[in-house]
């Protein structure tokens, strides 16, 4: 268990290392009046590998490379390996710093690196979610922070289960400050909950653990309804429903199909089409869906039967830049903004921030800088569900100038050059604009048909 060892001694040293990092830099500020918009930070995949460092043998840089040559190590990582602390602390500090008064925060899950299933145990893994989660409780402890569990969240990875288990009640009580007690018991039971938002009475975060209808997840394998959570979601859409309050959705794996590979659902597509309908059954009160995973930028709109748009979704790119040894591209480290009318809690605008690996570590220090707002970027009024349809449609007509930004955006400024052809392009736009089984065949049919593929 050398990595197991490495993981204990590199996450106390992180801490012993630096001396005064992770202690909150100002004091707790007066409550002031409610805002004309409303701000909320989303950061997700981490995951930390606290075994990088810089060495002249480029194979043992990190373990997450699993023996590839890493490509140009420096300060802040590298695209081979996962992320070193030094980067993601640099994240956090840039969200504490940025002069951005935020709400609350949401935090989509994966803190462990990318390892073989051997390098790691149940207490690894938990030792590294409570390292992340002390970082973050140290850095805000004013700031009410929401999680959802990642597939890489658990021991051994993927196998999530639909019952109690020791992973559940380690971050059931290392999240204890930023939830009551039936989140914690429900946390508990299958890694889901639901939680009001302290500064806003009426909107309700609801943190799904889709980890549970993932393809890979043999624990949770023919199950109809795997620890309850559909049942459970549709009791809660439907109180909040009554008592007129807003939900936001958050997970760590996606609804709705890949937007680089054909006809492939991120969830088991039956658990897929079960999420669809549940959410299009309660779209007036989801007022919004956030998720990570897939480590790209990209948007989606759920439509209903008919085809109006109903509901938007957000997948945020992840904070480590890592990629496979066979893969061309990766993405730029990234976090993002979002703004909302705190009346109703309608999606206004987003703002993605990124920090250029490549400039960063060849000046070894990070400016996390704009990559771009939303509706200034695509000319758009908002985040509605009209607005980013609208959008979609853009981005599908030939030569959509709009969806030239769109695909350099979706790796994060991680190469402009990169070129999306009629085939791609496809997967990227049915991808976006059909979430079920029905539109999204419909749509691969069409673009197919209309461009000849």
């Amino acid at each position: 268990m050398a990595l197991r060892d490495a993981l204990l001694c590199c996450l106390w040293v992180v801490w012993l290392g630096h001396p005064g990092r992770g202690l909150p830099l100002a004091p707790a500020r007066r409550p002031s009046p409610a805002p004309a918009v409303g701000q909320f930070w989303h950061v997700t995949d981490l995951h930390l590998d606290p075994t990088y460092h810089i060495t002249d043998d480029h194979t043992k840089v990190c373990a997450s490379s699993k023996g590839t040559n890493a490509s140009n190590p420096g300060p802040f990582g590298d695209v081979m390996c996962d992320s070193p602390y030094h980067l993601i602390l640099s994240a956090f500090d840039f969200i504490k710093n940025s002069g951005q008064e935020a709400s609350f925060m949401i935090w989509t899950g994966d803190s462990p690196p990318h390892v073989p299933v051997y390098e790691l145990s149940t207490d690894t893994v938990i030792m590294v979610i409570a390292n992340m989660t002390t970082t973050v409780q140290t850095l805000f402890p004013n700031l009410q922070v929401f999680p959802a569990l990642g597939n890489h969240d658990y021991w051994p990875q993927d196998q999530l289960p639909a019952f109690n288990s020791k992973v559940y009640n380690a971050v059931a009580n290392l999240w204890k400050p930023w939830l009551d007690e039936e989140a914690i018991q429900t946390l508990k039971k299958g890694g889901f909950y639901s939680q009001k938002v302290s500064t806003n009475p009426n909107l309700r975060i609801i943190s799904l653990n889709t980890n549970l209808y993932y393809g890979p997840d043999i624990v949770t394998l023919n199950r109809s309804d795997p620890a309850n959570q559909f049942e459970w979601l549709e009791n809660t859409l439907n109180i909040s429903q009554q008592n007129n309050e807003k939900v936001y959705i958050i997970a760590h794996i996606p609804v709705g199909y890949l937007p680089y590979s054909m006809g492939t659902t991120a969830m088991r597509e039956l658990y897929n089409e079960k999420l669809i309908d549940i959410f299009r059954k309660y779209s007036n009160v989801i007022a919004g869906q956030f998720y990570g995973h897939t480590h790209k930028d990209s948007i989606m709109v759920l439509s209903d039967e008919k085809g109006n748009p109903i509901n938007s979704a957000f997948v945020a790119p992840a904070v480590t830049p890592v990629k496979g040894a066979l893969q061309k591209e990766t993405n730029n480290p990234g976090v993002r903004l979002f703004q909302y009318d705190p009346h109703d809690y309608k999606l206004l605008d987003m703002l993605q921030f990124y920090l250029n690996l490549t400039d960063a570590n060849l000046k070894g220090e990070s400016n996390w800088q704009l990559e771009y707002t939303l509706t200034q970027t695509y000319d758009i009024e908002d985040l509605q569900p009209q607005s980013l349809y609208g959008l979609a449609k853009e981005f599908a007509a030939l030569d959509s100038k709009k969806f030239v930004k769109y695909y350099n955006y979706y790796f994060v400024s991680y190469d402009s050059s990169v070129i999306c052809d009629k085939v791609c392009k496809s997967f990227q736009i049915c991808a976006i604009m059909n979430l079920d089984h029905n539109s999204y065949v419909d749509c691969i049919k069409h673009y197919y048909l209309k461009h000849n593929l």
